[in-house]
């Protein structure tokens, strides 16, 4: 089965719209990566000023390849998260936790 990593961002309520613009216009290069599934930014609704960014993979494996290679060469780049000059910019989150689940059951609607 698959596996999911959650990116648990703390992020100060003045840097929310800077993080959603940044992952709104990110190169999408993890929708193309061999063995990625589905992503998700899910923004905090009350309680926590904790976003999590979800995303699914094929295997470890999978996850690990793309961690090395496109989202490592974007990250050292700048990304195209709004960086000009080659000025990298200040970070919307002030900590960062990665969480790893297998998934182990699934379920989806039944069909009508």
């Amino acid at each position: 089965m698959s596996i999911v990593k959650i990116n648990a961002l703390t992020v100060p309520a003045e840097q929310r719209e800077v993080l959603e613009q940044r992952f709104a216009s990110r190169a999408g290069t993890v929708e193309s990566s061999d063995g990625f599934e589905w992503f998700e930014l899910l923004r905090p609704v009350e309680g926590t000023d904790q976003y999590l960014v979800y995303t699914r993979w094929r295997s470890e494996e999978d996850f690990q390849a793309w961690m090395e290679g496109p989202m490592k060469a974007a990250h050292q780049g700048g990304g195209g998260a709004g960086g000009e000059g080659g000025e990298r910019p200040k970070p919307a989150a002030s900590g960062s936790s990665v969480w790893s689940f297998e998934v182990v059951q699934q379920a989806a609607p039944k069909k009508a």
